[in-house]
């Protein structure tokens, strides 16, 4: 039986090549990422929305049930209860810390995640020129930003050794079947050239040009397989991220596992978002609803992402991302946001994380 080769990021050994994706709202935090470090690949904690954690008991301010603001929709303090909790499960194995670049307070959140303990900061949704200069004070701390081709991994090299005399310590790359978030356009998404398996050389190549960055495949990979077949075409690693949604320790509501062990392939699409690129997720009510322009009011309580202008993109698109995504954190199927990788629909029943890695490593 063939194992998988350890992944390096930085100083440490992750000892499977498999990166979970960092999901939010509350999708993985502790249970999740805590489990998935325990069985050998790196589990992340997403630092999105953490007011809401343990029923929004760590923040200062609500309004109409929702945290007040940047500072306690991206609460410190239940930032460190997380990682708390999930070293309570993990131990001292290597865990990583996701930060979305388009929120507000992104330094703040990078810092606060330093201090909580994230050995490893992922970092997508935007070009992370600046992500040296918040973690100054952790050197040890392994820096990894996700790209969609190698023109930005170059911008970032470029930028990054410049600037702060550094290279990132490992780079995801990340195709369009990914949930969530894209980093193409609606078009490019079913284009050929921006498909993963074209996308990965072309990054190796440019990764070895500045000392051989590890490079990790995300977007639609799913099976020992495909992990494999990434591996095969130069990357290091693989991140996987809708696949462990169907684990008795995601985080995510049991609502929300149910909609996706329900979803069927045509229920998974690209949406429009206030973010300004297209995101991937299941047909709900919710859509169903802003497709009407009749979605839940937009009030802009809690000030998430810079790109959405307080709102103004919401109204825009019909809904704001912080109140849909927590919404289906907390079980709400009627109005919840539910965002899924293009295989979700193949999500049919929930296994434990051990049971995952066995598969993922080992084959089915």
């Amino acid at each position: 039986m063939e194992t998988l080769p350890p992944l390096k990021i930085g100083k440490y050994t992750i000892p499977y090549p498999i990166v979970q994706g960092g999901m939010g709202v509350g999708i993985s935090w502790d249970r999740l990422a805590g489990n998935v470090s325990k069985e050998g690949g790196l589990g992340v904690i997403s630092s999105v929305g953490t007011g809401y954690y343990e029923n929004k008991k760590y923040i200062e301010k609500e309004v109409a049930g929702r945290p007040l603001e940047t500072a306690n929709f991206y609460s410190k303090k239940a930032l460190f209860k997380i990682f708390e909790n999930a070293r309570k499960i993990c131990g001292d194995a290597p865990l990583g810390a996701n930060v979305l670049y388009a929120i507000n307070d992104y330094g703040r959140v990078v810092r606060d995640s330093c201090e909580a303990g994230a050995n490893i900061i992922i970092t997508g949704a935007g070009l992370p020129t600046n992500m040296p200069e918040f973690t100054k004070d952790f050197p040890d701390v392994a820096l990894v930003p996700i790209v969609s081709s190698a023109k930005a991994l170059k911008i970032i090299c470029k930028r990054w050794s410049q600037r702060y005399n550094k290279i990132p310590d490992a780079v995801i790359v990340e195709g369009p079947l990914s949930g969530g978030h894209q980093g193409f356009t609606y078009e490019q998404c079913f284009m050929e050239e921006f498909q993963l398996e074209n996308i990965v050389p072309q990054v190796v190549e440019e990764a070895k040009k500045w000392g051989d960055i590890p490079i990790i495949a995300a977007g639609g990979i799913w099976d020992h397989e495909d992990i494999k077949k990434f591996l095969g075409l130069g990357a290091s690693g693989v991140q996987i991220g809708t696949r462990f949604i169907g684990t008795h320790e995601c985080d995510a509501s049991d609502t929300f596992k149910k909609i996706l062990i329900n979803a069927k392939k045509e229920d998974i699409l690209l949406l429009k978002s206030p973010v300004g690129y297209p995101a991937r997720g299941i047909r709900t009510n919710l859509i169903e609803l802003v497709e009407k322009r009749e979605g839940p009011p937009i009030k802009c309580i809690s000030n998430c992402v810079a790109p959405c202008h307080r709102g103004v993109e919401a109204k825009a698109v019909g809904y704001c991302i912080a109140d849909r995504l927590s919404d289906a954190y907390e079980g709400k199927a009627d109005t919840g946001l539910f965002f899924s990788g293009a295989n979700g629909y193949r999500v049919n029943e929930i296994i434990s994380v051990k049971e995952l890695m066995q598969k993922l490593v080992f084959g089915e």
